[in-house]
């Protein structure tokens, strides 16, 4: 892994915990957001692993809270190798166009799922931009996924997932000839609690899938991969399958 410092966004539980985890046992400097008031499992890595974890209270909906992150991240490290942004909701996924909708709701789910990750990325730009890798994530859905969509309902959830794969699209766009490169993951159905509940039916547990994910990064950061400058933003799942945008 070429990766020495990330910061991992939604860290509290499920594939976030995992990503962390997973890196910490690698050898990483990890900064690991915690929205929760108290986050057990984040506070028992940091007892293993000490000063190589940085556990922030951090919440992306909030302007004050993505800038008191990057201030205390930049007084810890000079650069960021790696910028996954997992954090996210899930909202109303009952309602169709013939039921009430709750657009509040729906805002709330938009400013942590799309705008909570574009604060991240354009905060956390110049310390991204300055280290080698340059990788940055964005643990998407195939909620988010325009031409694959059955659904008639999940509002708020696809859509800022949609808007979620376009905004990568323009940050890859805008960091491409820096170096710099977005990747786009779905990462798989997971035995998360997104739902309030454990989905304990889902194929994944949270370290197989964040295991799967860190092997994408660490393939396209690989001396046989196309150069950075040369390469598209893409969208896939935690396998690596092209997933239609």
């Amino acid at each position: 892994m070429m990766i020495r410092t990330a910061f991992v966004t939604g860290a509290d539980r499920g594939v976030g915990l995992a990503l962390a985890a997973q890196l910490l046992k690698q050898g990483c400097q990890v900064f690991a957001g915690q929205y929760a008031a108290e986050a057990a499992a984040l506070q028992q890595l940091q007892g293993s692993y000490g000063e190589q974890l940085h556990v922030l209270r951090l919440d992306i909906s909030s302007d004050e809270s993505v800038a008191e992150a990057l201030r205390y991240t930049s007084e810890q490290t000079e650069h960021l190798d790696l910028l996954i942004n997992n954090g996210a909701i899930l909202g109303n996924i009952q309602s169709t166009i013939h039921d009430e909708l709750n657009y509040a709701e729906m805002m709330d789910v938009f400013n942590v799922n799309t705008l909570g990750s574009l604060r991240m990325s354009q905060s956390f730009m110049p310390l991204l931009l300055r280290s080698h890798s340059k990788f940055l994530v964005n643990i998407s859905s195939e909620a988010g996924s325009i031409g694959d969509c059955y659904r008639d309902s999940w509002y708020a959830y696809c859509m800022s997932k949609a808007a979620l794969n376009m905004q990568s699209k323009l940050i890859h766009n805008g960091i491409r000839t820096q170096g710099g490169r977005v990747l786009v993951v779905h990462p798989g159905w997971v035995q998360t609690y997104m739902q309030g509940k454990l989905d304990a039916g889902a194929a994944l547990t949270p370290e197989q899938s964040a295991a799967a994910i860190l092997d994408l990064v660490e393939g396209r950061l690989g001396l046989n991969t196309v150069k950075a400058e040369d390469a598209d933003c893409e969208y896939v799942d935690y396998a690596g399958n092209p997933m239609n945008w």
